[in-house]
């Protein structure tokens, strides 16, 4: 029986002209199955066009069989259709059919190009290729599956278009039976052979169901072996599954204790934080080390104490100058109470000159415009010291404009700040407000696939897929059940003896009417004679005849010889023998290299499960990286500028770093120089003293180089600050980084170097497989052919071994009929033997057609059964189809999720990122609404203090314009001689006043000292605990980012989640 094996399309209708298509066809049945347009039809048509050359009826010519050359985009394509099927004597064929269609200017031209049959040489093992006309082709495919060409063409593969030609005009229908049917025209000849001829066929039957058995047994034993092979792959997948799920589950365990250990190192890392927060706050940090620090502090205590005995020293003095001044100042008012009578009308002059005096001295005194000579002041001196005063003014002018510009560029600075940092945190709220929608999106398809999933669950839940099953087993069973009955009632054999033995008595009664007649005749001898001489001859054509028609073949078998007719049958048995046991162990060698070949395809599908998801892996930290990169830059950035990134935020730290270090250096050097050059009146330089000019000149310096450093300090502390937490976040992906270098440049190139050796090892085998599959084939037909030899060597041995024996028959009739020998039977025996055969032959009629009745009958039954279990078998596949959808559903719900996780991922970061901004913006608003504050309040008590000082001055003038009056009329000259002595008294009160405000001035300096002293030394305390605190949260930050390594390291608690969850998905699969 002739069976097509593979076939392979390429440039046929939808198929592609550059890749090959291989269809493989299964034993006993194959489906194709799929949806409109995908090329069931394309198949069937090819099958078609290979074994009889006829085009489908809607080619058009050939035109649309072939792929359109102006869908492939070129000029011409060229179609191929290989077919490799098994020929009625089991020899292996592939039939070569080639085509081309080229666009020409206006039309298309359709080609047959090629028409090869390919085989292998028996006796070589080598392919044999052979070339035919499109013609002779179409004629030796049929001859070779032993089918007419109208069989193959209206029956086997006819087409959808044309299956409904039964239903045609009867002249059609005709035509097409008679194409059909003629090839068993043959058949007829079968009414002239003898009984053995049955017997043969008979034979032939067992013979070939007994091949059917065998060979079925061999199917069965070797898929028992392939199933036996995959349950033991199976249950080591789930050994290594199993093992994968332990190793997750602990690293999950320690993933959790590494998170609560961060979550404890975090709290009490923010309480600590907060205490340097207010102690940053107090206190200004210093750049010195702790044994300096110490070293000062301690040179401070003993200072202080020294400046403590200086002070008491100071204030015994000041308590006994203050005695002597009490002393004086009695005196001079016994002289005043002498002379008040004399001073009556100079009292008003004299108290203008004291107010005036007083208020010149409050005036140097309150807004130290230097050192005043003693009162009363001659009318020239105040006239110096009020036209100092009126300088004094306008330099209170000039500050008064200079303050005002100073506090606009301080507000103006911090306010730009302000909106630097407002803007970043819009753009970087904006892109969080992007990421929300896109989730929203998401969401919004999660859930579509969420309401596809339920209505393909529903589905399923109409289904019970467990009945479908029983019921497609129970039908499975009912026809095996069936079909053994059929077979066990053995009515093909049954009918084929009835028909022998009607065959053989209606020889008899052929024989006895040929005998009655031939009673008429000479004489019954002479009849048998002849059938026996006609028999020997039929006998003797026959033998030649077989011998002559196999022996090519037994020739080829024997390698060229040809035994005589008598060692014939031995040389056969022989021969097939040695074939069979050469098969045998060649079919052991081919599955030991088919299971190489399969454990190879394991091995590589293995291999490119781990190279895949290294892969994701390496894209999983590559997208990670670069939105981390993006969000920080707010710029698209690839990963490979990550380094030259990291590289240019660690220069701009160090860099940042040491500008604010030397502005601050420059800052506490400077800082002190107004203290001391309004304390002491001297150059805090070169300790040169000021005059009042030179010292408000230099104030004014330091007080705008204060501003503009103060400004640059704040400018400096930010990006410095900003600076140093973008290389902390740039330094964080470094790990990162280098796993992903590190699985790209080891792990993949690896994972790729394993899997092209096991690919090239995997094309060596099933090279080699190919070969012995080859030379098995040879075999096979080696062994086939001999086996074909077998049957019909038989048949002509014992036809050779009857020969002498009719030979022997007919010599001894001859001889009887020399002598006219006696025992002819008489005309009534031959009678009554007639009517008993002829009631034999009816029974047996009646018998057979009982046998046919009861043959059809089952064999309907069985094909009722047959459908209702390819109904079923169709219901299973609809359900199938459904599930399959279900899962296609759960994969793009799993798919979703993943998006969505990342789209947490980047919002989180995003959230992560708008957080710092969003308390810098704070931060800045704050600064610059207490900056305004704090410049406002100075201006108004700069303002304030002019105001004041302006009343004193007018008041000055108004004074100094009455004692000028007084003076013009010399009033004051009589007063003289009186106040010589109140003059002298004066002097020495004035003397005890100069002792005492030096005294005074000493105190309050040394006081002052020891203030900013003891300042200096509780500075030195809080620096100390703030370096205390500070290490102590630079300590634990460093065990938290220690702690994320390590959690980065393992993977994270939601990716081993994830990957545990897949593993327990797997091996509930590997296990039902």
């Amino acid at each position: 029986m002739s069976t097509v094996d593979k076939m392979l399309i390429k440039g046929i209708r939808s198929f592609d002209p550059e890749n090959k298509n291989v269809i493989t066809f299964f034993k006993p049945l194959t489906l194709i199955v799929g949806p409109n347009g995908a090329g069931k039809t394309t198949i069937i048509e090819c099958l078609k066009l290979s074994c009889t050359g006829e085009l489908p009826p809607n080619a058009r010519s050939g035109h649309s069989f072939i792929h359109d050359p102006k869908v492939a985009g070129e000029t011409e394509t060229k179609g191929q259709i290989k077919l490799r099927f098994k020929t009625a004597a089991c020899k292996d064929v592939v039939c070569i059919r080639s085509f081309q269609l080229t666009q020409k200017a206006s039309k298309m031209e359709y080609k047959a190009i090629e028409s090869v049959l390919q085989t292998i040489n028996p006796h070589t093992g080598e392919k044999v290729c052979l070339s035919y006309r499109c013609a002779d082709m179409d004629r030796e495919i049929p001859a070779l599956m032993g089918v007419s060409k109208a069989i193959l063409e209206n029956v086997i593969f006819v087409h959808q278009d044309e299956a409904n030609w039964p239903l045609q005009d009867s002249a059609t229908l005709k035509k097409k039976f008679d194409d059909i049917f003629s090839a068993t025209r043959s058949n007829k000849i079968f009414k002239v052979f003898n009984q053995m001829e049955f017997f043969l066929l008979l034979m032939s039957v067992n013979s070939r169901v007994c091949m059917q058995l065998r060979e079925s047994i061999a199917q069965d034993q070797e898929k028992t072996e392939s199933l036996k092979g995959q349950i033991q792959e199976l249950d080591k997948s789930i050994h290594t599954v199993e093992a994968k799920i332990h190793h997750n589950e602990v690293t999950l365990k320690d993933l959790r204790k590494l998170q609560e250990q961060i979550s404890t190192k975090t709290a009490e890392r923010s309480t600590l934080f907060k205490e340097q927060q207010k102690q940053a706050a107090l206190t200004e940090e210093n750049e010195d080390t702790d044994e300096e620090l110490k070293e000062w502090k301690t040179s401070f205590d003993e200072k202080i104490a020294i400046l403590e005995s200086k002070i008491r020293k100071l204030e015994r003095e000041l308590k006994d100058t203050e005695g002597e001044r009490t002393s004086v100042t009695e005196k001079i008012n016994e002289y005043i109470r002498e002379i008040s009578k004399l001073q009556t009308e100079a009292e008003a002059h004299k108290a203008l000159k004291n107010e005036r005096d007083s208020t010149i001295q409050k005036l140097f005194a309150r807004h130290n415009l230097g050192s005043v000579p003693y009162s009363p002041f001659s009318d020239e001196v105040a006239m110096n010291l009020t036209n100092r005063i009126k300088s004094r003014l306008m330099d209170l002018d000039k500050d008064f404009l200079d303050k005002k510009k100073s506090n606009e560029i301080e507000l103006k600075t911090a306010w730009d700040s302000y909106m630097a940092a407002n803007e970043r945190w819009k753009n970087i709220e904006a892109q969080k407000q992007a990421k929300v929608e896109i989730k929203a999106g998401i969401f919004k398809r999660i859930k579509e696939k969420e309401s596809e999933l339920d209505s393909f669950e529903l589905q399923i839940s109409d289904v019970n897929l467990s009945h479908i099953d029983e019921r497609e087993k129970n039908l499975r069973i009912e026809i095996k059940r069936k079909t053994d009955q059929l077979d066990e009632r053995k009515f093909q054999l049954n009918i084929c003896e009835k028909q022998s033995e009607l065959y053989g008595i209606e020889q008899k009664i052929k024989a006895l009417n040929r005998e009655k007649d031939i009673m008429a005749g000479d004489s019954e001898d002479r009849v048998k004679l002849s059938l026996k001489k006609v028999e020997l001859e039929n006998h003797k054509k026959k033998h030649r005849k077989m011998i002559d028609e196999h022996n090519d073949m037994i020739r080829g078998v024997l390698k060229g010889r040809l035994p005589p007719d008598k060692d014939l049958k031995r040389e056969i048995a022989q021969a097939l023998r040695s074939h069979v046991i050469e098969f045998d162990d060649l079919s052991s060698k081919s599955r030991e290299a088919e299971k190489e070949v399969n454990m190879l395809q394991m091995k590589i599908q293995e291999v490119k499960n781990n190279l895949s998801k290294q892969r994701k892996d390496m894209e999983s930290r590559k997208r990670f990286i670069e939105s981390k990169l993006q969000s920080l830059d707010h710029q698209s950035l690839s990963i490979d500028s990550y380094v030259k990134v990291l590289e240019s935020a660690r220069e701009k730290r160090d860099v940042q770093k040491s500008k604010f270090n030397i502005a601050d250096g420059m800052r506490q050097m400077f800082d002190p120089f107004e203290r001391v050059a309004r304390a002491h009146h001297v150059c805090p330089c070169c300790e040169r003293p000021f005059s009042a000019e030179e010292e408000d000149e230099f104030v004014k310096k330091q007080r705008v180089k204060a501003a503009s450093s103060a400004e640059h300090m704040k400018v400096l502390a930010m990006e410095s600050s900003n600076a140093d937490s973008y290389f902390q976040q740039m330094d964080k992906l470094r790990l990162l980084f280098e796993e992903y270098v590190k699985i790209g440049n080891e792990a993949v190139p690896l994972a790729e170097k394993n899997l092209q050796e096991l690919t090239e090892e995997l094309e060596q085998k099933s090279q080699a497989l190919d070969d012995i599959l080859g030379v098995l084939a040879q075999l096979k037909t080696d062994k086939d052919s001999v086996e074909t030899l077998v049957q019909p060597v038989e048949i002509a041995d014992r036809i050779f071994q009857e020969i002498p024996s009719l030979q022997k028959q007919v010599d001894e009739l001859e001889y009887k009929l020399d002598f006219r020998g006696q025992g002819v039977r008489t005309m009534e025996e031959i009678q009554s033997e007639l009517s008993s055969l002829q009631t034999t032959k009816d029974n047996l009629h009646n018998e057979l057609e009982k046998l046919r009745e009861d043959q059809r009958y089952m064999e309907e039954d069985l094909k009722n059964i047959q459908k209702r279990w390819y109904a079923s078998r169709e219901e299973k596949v609809k359900a199938a189809n459904t599930l399959r959808d279900v899962q296609k559903a759960e994969e793009e719900l799993e798919r979703l999720a993943e998006e969505k996780s990342q789209v947490d991922l980047d919002e989180k970061h995003l959230a992560e990122a708008l957080g710092p901004l969003s308390k810098e913006k704070d931060r800045l608003l704050s600064g610059y609404n207490d900056l305004k504050i704090k410049l406002d309040g100075e201006y108004e008590d700069l303002a304030e203090l002019k105001r004041n000082y302006q009343q004193e001055v007018d008041t000055l003038y108004k004074t100094t314009s009455k004692i000028k009056e007084y003076c013009d009329m010399r009033k004051g000259e009589r007063l003289n001689e009186l106040e010589e002595k109140q003059s002298l008294s004066i002097s020495q009160l004035q003397s005890c006043d100069t002792r005492k405000d030096e005294m005074s001035n000493e105190l309050s300096k040394s006081k002052d000292m020891m203030r900013e002293k003891d300042k200096l030394r509780r500075n030195i305390e809080d620096n100390l605990n703030y370096r205390k605190t500070k290490s102590e949260v630079d300590e634990l930050a460093l065990e938290i980012e220690l702690l994320e390594e390590r959690i980065l390291k393992l993977g994270g608690i939601f990716t081993v989640e994830t990957e545990l969850g897949k593993l327990s998905q797997e091996r509930e699969r590997l296990l039902s």
